[in-house]
């Protein structure tokens, strides 16, 4: 397994991480992507440690706190061998004080989280979403203070917008608060927003990716093919309208082309579609998510390897779409061009 700096910080991560939302699933989303019971868990992470894949991504949100509760469970008496991530902000309840990230409920999520997780620090809190209603020097304050007690290694972002991370950052650099390194992103060949903005952003400011969904919400597994229809087990028919919409003539294109390089390489559509994205700029790690054994192994498998750069091309050719404003300039005129070099 390849490790790698997590954004400009000091913390190693492995290329490939593995996503615990299966983890004790429930709800209709959830619920869909998977139930792992303890036992079911702790075999996974076995499978992990095995490979070299010691980080686990939850989240408070997830099932309620079922995920951080049977990945504490699986990762019991091997805290040392692991890093653990986890969010929070998004609502636990209906309550005022059960969402958001002002300084009383992020103090209050911290303790929840580490009694679930049964451990007394986390290695990496992303703030699951912006808190426009709460100051950002609340925020930052806060955190500023968990890190010094301990409770805390590093921290990072989620699902946040350009001017949201960099305010922050500046914020951080104004009053010597810790400073976020990472940002948990959706990304991949059917979703390439990501790379607008954050990405180069991330390139200025030192914030690695950590990327959730690389298999664009379940659209690139293989199974979805032109011309036919939704395979009758899959886990869009209960969560398409949850993720990140696809326009089907783009899916079928970059699908398309996936089963061509896939052909070449006698590798998987999903481990090519992976192995492309830990080929992008400022990705530090890829987060993968398995129902069973079989899976996680398959995915697993998309590290040890490398796509060629013309493969590369095919993909990126395939996949690419027209910028929003105001990017579009930047890469069609090329006196823009000249003054902005794209990132990718």
């Amino acid at each position: 397994m390849e490790y790698r700096r997590l954004g400009a910080s000091g913390l190693k991560v492995p290329a490939l991480s593995f996503g615990a939302g299966t983890f004790g699933g429930s709800g209709p989303l959830f619920g869909a992507w998977g139930n792992s019971d303890a036992k079911e868990a702790r075999r996974l992470v076995d499978i992990c440690l095995e490979a070299g894949v010691n980080l686990f991504d939850t989240a408070d949100v997830y099932s309620n706190g079922a995920s951080e509760e049977v990945l504490g469970e699986a990762i019991k008496g091997r805290r040392d061998a692991v890093q653990i991530s986890t969010k929070m902000s998004l609502p636990m309840g209906d309550g005022p004080a059960d969402y958001g990230s002002s300084r009383s409920r992020l103090i209050k999520s911290v303790d929840d989280a580490l009694r679930r997780l049964g451990t007394d620090y986390i290695d990496l809190l992303q703030l699951h979403a912006f808190d426009a209603a709460t100051p950002i020097e609340e925020v930052l304050s806060t955190l500023d203070g968990l890190v010094r007690s301990g409770k805390l290694r590093y921290v990072g972002v989620s699902n946040f917008s350009g001017w949201q991370v960099m305010k922050s950052l500046g914020l951080a650099d104004k009053h010597g608060y810790p400073r976020y390194v990472a940002h948990q992103v959706y990304y991949s060949l059917v979703g390439r927003d990501y790379e607008w903005e954050l990405m180069p952003l991330g390139l200025d400011q030192g914030v690695g990716a950590l990327v959730w969904s690389p298999l664009g919400w379940g659209r690139l597994t293989g199974k979805i093919r032109r011309g036919q229809p939704l395979p009758q087990k899959s886990r869009l028919h209960d969560t398409a309208s949850f993720g990140p919409p696809v326009e089907d003539e783009h899916l079928y294109r970059v699908v398309d082309a996936l089963e061509a390089v896939a052909a070449e390489t006698g590798r998987t559509v999903p481990q090519v579609a992976i192995n492309w994205l830990l080929q992008r700029p400022t990705v530090s790690s890829v987060i993968i998510g398995a129902r069973d054994e079989e899976q996680l192994r398959q995915n697993l498998g998309a590290v040890g390897w490398a796509l060629t750069p013309e493969q590369m091309k095919t993909l990126d050719e395939a996949s690419a779409v027209t910028a929003p404003y105001p990017y579009f300039p930047y890469r069609r005129q090329e006196g823009f061009a000249r003054l902005n070099p794209p990132a990718v």
